[in-house]
């Protein structure tokens, strides 16, 4: 019968180095090839711990790698550690040890067996070391997806301690959408495929902050047959689609405020077109000549305009004129009105403004300006700027770059600036209220428009055409003029210009119930009509006939002609004098057989 003095005489004359080790990780005992290998008595190393005899790297392995591993799985399998001779020397062995444990289950002792490792082993166990030296995100995990090593980067980029992590499965540090993709044998089965590249992996650091990484991996068989480990690298792409993401959702909401540009622009544009009555300038006389004659001067130039005139002359309409006649009238041409603006908004409307930049600015605007592109942009009522914008202003038509509020990004715009407005500048720099720089900035070139008193028979034409554009706006049968009603027209003096007389003519067809405009009752100042032209029943003294009409017509053309040196096409040409398209005179000068005299 074999006592236990025989097992431990066994133990000690065992021809292994072989280690027994107490709960709390002191040795037991120790046999005599363990005591000789190292050169110490037995009661050198009983009582102590294994890591006081091992190399300082092999006893911070033994505290933070083997012994928390030992005591999740209850063994350990060639585990390499270094211990050191009483002489100095450096033995490295590879360790087996296995817990045993009493039939209650109870901690009895630790069996540990040392094998001094080949040159070969040695070489291998650098290289494990190298390994996880390296500056790379490593891990290896056998075949039930257990960590079995890890680099030190690893650990870094987790935030782990080796002994946190040796033993557990690799599944434990992936996100919870990733842990559901291997549940029920999912892992063991990817395993088992063998190598994979560039899969998407989302893992946790130990402070619960996501990182997405690419995982590719290569198996490492032994004998080409049976599963050793899995060796996987992985690359931290979280700054890249963080990256990626932002930029898609920058490159998104580009689209969208292009889109958004796009549509405000095509809006402003129709607003534009709306307000001006689609570019058409009505009237031949010598005063609106000669501001034509300057509006085709300028146009086809890059320098400033600066429209001046009364309020209702038709300012905005010149500027339509000036931007369809330049280069750039394939652009967009965009109105500020300035006197609208509330001054905090100022900046904001004419340069844009970023997200957050001030209260109530919940999402990024664009400015007028960068609406303009390409264009021409018309300040209405320049002269309500006010003084403190009008630097900011000065420095767009200077340099042709501005920021939005609150961003730093400067940025480029290629924008003509046509100013308006019914105030004399030049006194309002006297008053101190505008720049004087500013002034002769915007006023490269003045374009004066006159006012409808001064434009003699402008007055009728321009009030028959409100009437038969206003009659078919309004779905009215077309009305009749007086002969009475275009005298009071050209004798009234109409402080409000052309608005004026467009509003006048308006409320009139509004109020007419007959066939004869009852231009009376929109004009308190005239006398009322005749009692039997309220009815409709007007004489011929007091109507133009459609003979009247045509010989009126007819003398027009002749005069307009004769004005252009009998030149029906082009700039300065009768055509556009009337305000017609050159086809249409042509046919007209057909119809009442008009040419060209010999010379």
């Amino acid at each position: 019968m074999i006592t236990p003095d025989d097992y431990q005489w066994l133990f000690r004359k065992a021809p292994v180095m072989a280690t027994s080790i107490a709960e709390d990780g002191a040795f037991l005992d120790v046999n005599d090839a363990m005591l000789s290998r190292l050169d110490y008595d037995r009661a050198d190393m009983v009582g102590h711990r294994p890591e006081e005899f091992a190399t300082s790297e092999s006893a911070e392995r033994v505290r933070n790698e083997l012994r928390p591993a030992l005591r999740r799985t209850g063994k350990l399998e060639n585990k390499p550690i270094s211990f050191v001779t009483r002489s100095g020397e450096e033995v490295d062995c590879l360790t087996n040890a296995i817990i045993e444990y009493d039939r209650e289950g109870e901690f009895l002792r630790t069996v540990a067996m040392y094998t001094e490792i080949s040159d070969q082993a040695r070489a291998n166990l650098k290289y494990r070391n190298l390994y996880r030296s390296t500056p790379a995100m490593l891990h290896t995990v056998d075949d039930k997806g257990l960590i079995v090593t890890v680099t030190d980067h690893w650990l870094q980029k987790l935030g782990y301690k080796r002994d946190e992590v040796i033993g557990r499965s690799i599944t434990d540090f992936f996100s919870t959408a990733d842990r559901k993709k291997y549940a029920d044998g999912s892992l063991r089965e990817l395993i088992k495929q063998g190598a994979c590249n560039n899969l998407q992996r989302q893992m946790v650091t130990k402070n619960g902050q996501t990182i997405d990484l690419v995982m590719s991996a290569i198996p490492n068989r032994h004998d080409h047959i049976d599963f050793g480990h899995m060796l996987v690298a992985s690359k931290d792409v979280t700054e890249r689609n963080r990256a990626e993401r932002k930029l898609r959702r920058t490159l998104s909401e580009n689209a969208r405020l292009r889109e958004e540009l796009e549509r405000e622009r095509d809006y402003l544009r129709e607003e534009v077109n709306v307000a001006m009555n689609f570019g058409r300038i009505v009237g031949t006389s010598a005063a609106l000549r000669r501001m034509l004659k300057r509006v085709e001067a300028v146009a086809e130039t890059p320098a400033n305009v600066l429209v001046q005139g009364e309020s209702g002359v038709g300012k905005e309409l010149v500027a339509h004129a000036i931007h369809i006649r330049s280069s750039r009238a394939e652009g967009p041409l965009v109105k500020v009105n300035c006197a609208s603006i509330p001054k905090e908004l100022f900046e904001s409307e004419f340069f844009g403004h970023v997200k957050g930049a001030f209260t109530g600015a919940h999402r990024d605007r664009i400015g007028r300006f960068q609406l303009a592109e390409g264009g021409t942009l018309f300040l209405d009522e320049v002269s309500e700027i006010p003084l403190e914008l009008q630097g900011k202003l000065l420095r767009v038509l200077q340099e042709s770059e501005f920021e939005r509020v609150g961003d730093d990004v400067t940025r480029s715009v290629d924008v003509r600036v046509i100013a308006a407005t019914n105030r004399n500048l030049e006194q309002l720099i006297v008053d101190g209220t505008f720049r004087e720089d500013l002034f002769y900035r915007l006023s490269v070139f003045p374009v004066d428009v006159p006012p409808l008193r001064e434009r003699g028979d402008d007055v009728v034409q321009l009030a028959q055409h409100f009437l038969e554009q206003t009659c078919k706006d309004f779905g009215r049968e077309a009305l009749t003029l007086t002969r009475a009603q275009t005298a009071n027209l050209r004798a009234y003096q109409w402080p409000g210009n052309v608005r004026e007389l467009k509003n006048v003519i308006e409320r009139a067809v509004i109020l007419s119930q007959g066939k004869v405009l009852r231009l009376d009752l929109s004009m308190p100042d005239l006398k009322p009509e005749t009692e039997e032209a309220q009815e409709g029943e007007v004489g011929s003294a007091d109507i133009l006939t459609d003979k009247d009409i045509k010989d009126l017509q007819k003398s027009n053309l002749i005069k307009a002609l004769r004005q252009t040196n009998w030149r029906v096409s082009g700039a300065g040409g009768a055509a556009e004098l009337l305000g017609v398209r050159p086809t249409t005179l042509a046919d007209r000068m057909r119809t009442y057989k008009i040419k060209r005299p010999s010379s």
